[in-house]
């Protein structure tokens, strides 16, 4: 492990007036989670038999079939029930994978009293799993919803809605993933991607990406004060069980992992240890400051194809300048800081973020996290695509990390590293003249290889350019981002 001076970067920093302390930069991120499904049996679980294990064949792009153990909720054996963690939970980060069949209804029990509970009502909160476009709850041809707004996916059930306004923001066509009815929940038969947030009183779900429902159940007594009309008891539990809450449908979940957090968490400080120390000799382009945004980064854009370098190369000062103005207004309308992170929402009209310097050789460290299965991203180096960031588990079953554009040098990666998506990454990239090496999670995935021009493969990479976080239409987070120029 390479040893580095770290310290804590301020604009004095930059100019090399900052204390440091050694320290090793740590090539692997801990989050601190704790798998609560071991893909073999229901250790850990207790409650309705209609619950069991399953080992399912996924379909890759690479022609492969992957082997993938599932918990299933399992209709045939019993029309539903709950399946409860033996565990108790009072503050909690939960991150897990879903598929819901067509019509299908199940949902997330918070901090239930015991498997025969109604976690709607006797827990603190059941957030609802659905199909949220299925027939049986809209109606495609009336665009009408048939249930009460705090019925769908995400919602603390009778209690808070989720948000539902999907309408014609995807890029490139990819409103087609979704269930219907201004969901984010993706159609039956496609894999989610959940992110439930429990601190006190206080409730966060976000779905493939998007921060759906953001409540405070201390707002209500519970006494029958809630939209709903109905007694809620367990409204304001301190303390319970993480349940499953099967009605009757075949939903399948994997990747399922908890986080706990000690008794005085706050919702705006979830990931305390999310930001890192600036090493030295580095210059900090993220690490959790909102200024940073606009100081630190350009935006892209495609217009008039001016997100090929060869293109900006030809332009006049006047016309760059222009340029600019445009693919700033899509920075600052798509690229947010959210729970200290740099988020890119995949909306329509937003693109690439591009450093305001430009580079020759360098050296890099990124953290990053998808956020939707199949998802896609990436790293332009010198305005050259790419380092690639992908879905390796559901989708490619090619890891992450390796130069996708080489035609001629080799184009993936020597060995797979990838987290599940939802879970940090960290990338350590080295690029010197033409040749890139790439440590993703600590293991080396590119080494010393050739990129090659994209734009035009008739000449060598660029020797100068900016360094780019790509959009492909999928949200997305980043954060510690350090660059040393070298």
């Amino acid at each position: 492990m390479k040893k580095l001076l770290i310290g804590f970067l301020s604009a004095a920093a930059i100019s090399g007036c900052c204390l440091f302390v050694e320290k090793e930069y740590s090539p692997v991120i801990d989050e601190g989670f704790t798998s609560l499904f071991n893909g073999k049996d229901l250790s850990g679980w207790t409650g309705s038999d209609a619950y069991k294990v399953e080992t399912i064949d996924m379909k890759l792009n690479n022609g492969t079939v992957a082997k993938v153990p599932v918990l299933v909720c399992d209709p045939s054996k019993n029309s539903g029930g709950n399946l409860v963690t033996e565990k108790q939970y009072r503050n909690f980060v939960l991150r897990f994978e879903f598929l819901m069949p067509e019509n299908g209804n199940n949902g997330v029990g918070i901090r239930v009293p015991d498997a025969n509970s109604d976690a709607a009502y006797n827990g603190m909160c059941e957030l609802q799993l659905l199909d949220d476009g299925g027939s049986w709850y809209y109606d495609k041809e009336k665009k009408q919803d048939k249930l009460k707004p705090y019925q769908y996916t995400g919602s603390v059930y009778g209690i808070v809605p989720s948000r539902r306004d999907n309408f014609d923001c995807q890029i490139w066509g990819k409103e087609k993933n979704f269930s219907g009815g201004g969901s984010y929940v993706r159609k039956c038969g496609m894999w989610n991607f959940e992110e439930i947030r429990v601190i006190g009183s206080e409730i966060e779900v976000y779905l493939n990406g998007y921060l759906i429902t953001k409540a405070d159940v201390s707002k209500f007594k519970g006494d029958g004060d809630t939209p709903d009309k109905r007694k809620h008891p367990g409204l304001h539990r301190e303390k319970g069980h993480i349940s499953w809450c099967g009605h009757g449908s075949r939903v399948m979940w994997k990747n399922i992992r908890i986080k706990e957090l000690p008794d005085n968490a706050k919702m705006s400080d979830v990931c305390p240890m999310a930001a890192e120390s600036c090493p030295q000799g580095f210059v900090a382009y993220f690490n959790g400051d909102a200024d940073q945004l606009k100081t630190m980064w350009k935006g892209v854009t495609t217009a008039e194809s001016f997100d090929n370098p060869l293109v900006r190369a030809k332009a006049s000062k006047e016309k760059l300048a222009e340029m600019q103005v445009i693919a700033d207004k899509g920075r600052d309308d798509h690229w947010f800081v959210r729970n200290g992170s740099l988020y890119f929402d995949g909306y329509k009209g937003g693109y690439s973020l591009a450093t305001k310097r430009d580079y020759a050789d360098f050296e890099l460290w990124a953290d990053w996290r998808t956020l939707s299965i199949t998802r896609d991203s990436g790293l332009y180096l010198r305005g050259a695509p790419q380092v690639q960031i992908w879905d390796v588990y559901n989708q490619w079953g090619i890891g992450s990390g390796a130069l996708y554009n080489n035609q001629k040098n080799p184009s993936q990666p020597l060995a797979i590293a990838d987290r599940p998506v939802g879970d940090w990454n960290r990338f350590h990239v080295i690029m010197r003249g033409e040749k890139v090496t790439v440590y993703l999670n600590g293991v080396l995935v590119v080494d010393n290889v050739t990129l090659e021009n994209y734009w035009d493969r008739k000449q060598p990479i660029f020797p100068v350019g900016q360094i780019e976080l790509q959009c492909h239409g999928d949200p997305i987070e980043w954060r510690n981002v350090f660059i040393k120029e070298l």
